[in-house]
């Protein structure tokens, strides 16, 4: 499409981005003719203010796939999506006219979107799915925006999102490569966390058991589960530097998103536009994609958003007893409503590690562990009668 920079031409059925947009949307529509009238697909519009980046007041449109649970259920409301920015930029995000191929920043990750919902729209999950190609990124995370503030407005219960951000090349502009593994950033604190909620979470060390961090965590796990021979690397941190992303908006409004980025990101393919100057060659083209390297990503996406979406949502009201010293760690939680819930996975760690170290199962809604409530961490997640691990919750201290 030439651009598909957010200020360009929307009338061209070649270029620019209404060309772009429309011809996702036609993609996206193809493939819900597999999920037997599950998903449906529309743009989601919103016009954008005069700022830095925007000359005019200009409309933002993001594509939009919902794949919705048949027969609704228990978990029919929640809401796992994926999503990646199909707008693009060359040196200047003003530029209207200019060439921006964008093949990896964004085209990788708007890729894993399209590829996602070919493949799950011929399946019914437990959850809400919705596959998301973004506008307005490059003038400021504007098409995410104002899905993540419509969803808060609506009270829509969001419990993942998997942003897809510059995830296929593998070679950096100094040469080296690494096509191992990928990176998954997420941020500790919200701007939501505040008030006691957020003390007491500073008093009982669980800075790195946020929405972000715990789903960040989530997917490293399963990802790897499904994809042995490919990693993720848990980055504690919302973003590069001088860099920000998609998963920012539901972040701060208080939704669990995270970030996937490539190791090796080359700077000489970010924001530039295409040409040779003393040899080297500047551009985001579609020749520097490792699409196998891609490919990667989208599975570890996939196998993530799959089982979240067939598991059973997180378990509420989970409680640690505090009301005496003991040498023991009582929990205990309200039952699950999903019909197909065969129990829950107690999972604990001590409080200086990363990942879980250790895992109990149990039918029952209460457990006494033999350890100390003072050296671990702990999370409970509900299993289906198939396997699938929901998302865990921590236990909040009572005292009765």
């Amino acid at each position: 499409f030439g651009t598909r920079n957010t200020l360009s031409d929307t009338l061209s059925d070649t270029r620019g981005i209404g060309a772009a947009r429309r011809w996702l949307k036609s993609e996206l529509e193809r493939y819900a003719q597999a999920s037997h009238g599950r998903m449906s697909v529309e743009f989601f519009e919103t016009i954008a203010p005069v700022s830095q980046r925007i000359a005019s007041p200009t409309r933002v449109v993001n594509v939009v796939a919902t794949l919705r649970p048949e027969p609704a259920g228990p978990s029919s409301d929640r809401i796992i999506v994926i999503s990646g920015h199909y707008d693009s930029m060359p040196g200047s995000a003003t530029d209207a006219t200019t060439d921006a191929p964008g093949a990896n920043d964004d085209g990788s990750g708007t890729a894993i979107v399209l590829e996602l919902a070919r493949v799950m729209s011929k399946y019914s999950f437990d959850a809400t799915i919705v596959f998301m190609a973004v506008a307005g990124e490059e003038q400021g995370l504007l098409g995410a925006a104002a899905w993540a503030e419509m969803a808060k407005n609506r009270n829509l219960k969001v419990e993942a999102v998997f942003n897809n951000d510059i995830v296929g090349s593998t070679v950096a502009g100094d040469g080296t490569k690494e096509n191992r593994y990928i990176r998954l950033f997420s941020e500790a604190f919200s701007p939501v966390d505040t008030g006691f909620a957020f003390r007491q979470r500073i008093s009982l060390g669980l800075e790195n058991d946020g929405g972000s961090r715990s789903l960040a965590r989530y997917i490293k796990e399963i990802g790897e589960r499904y994809n042995p021979k490919f990693g993720v690397a848990l980055i504690y941190r919302l973003d590069r530097f001088l860099r920000g992303g998609d998963h920012r908006p539901f972040h701060d409004r208080g939704f669990r998103a995270v970030r996937f980025s490539e190791v090796k990101e080359n700077y000489d393919h970010q924001h530039q536009n295409v040409r040779v100057e003393n040899g080297k060659e500047y551009g985001d083209l579609p020749k520097f994609v490792d699409y196998e390297y891609c490919a990667n990503v989208g599975k570890i996406n996939a196998a993530a958003m799959a089982t979240l979406a067939s598991a059973p949502r997180p378990p509420e009201n989970v409680a640690v007893l505090t009301s005496q010293p003991g040498y023991d760690t009582v929990l205990r939680w309200t039952k699950n409503p999903e019909p197909d819930l065969a129990g829950y996975l107690i999972r604990y760690r001590q409080t200086n590690a990363s990942v879980w170290e250790k895992s109990v199962f149990t039918a029952d809604t209460t457990i006494t562990l033999k350890v100390s409530k003072d050296d671990y961490l702990f999370g409970v997640q509900g299993v289906d009668r198939e396997g699938n691990e929901g998302l865990y919750t921590v236990p909040r201290p009572v005292r009765r």
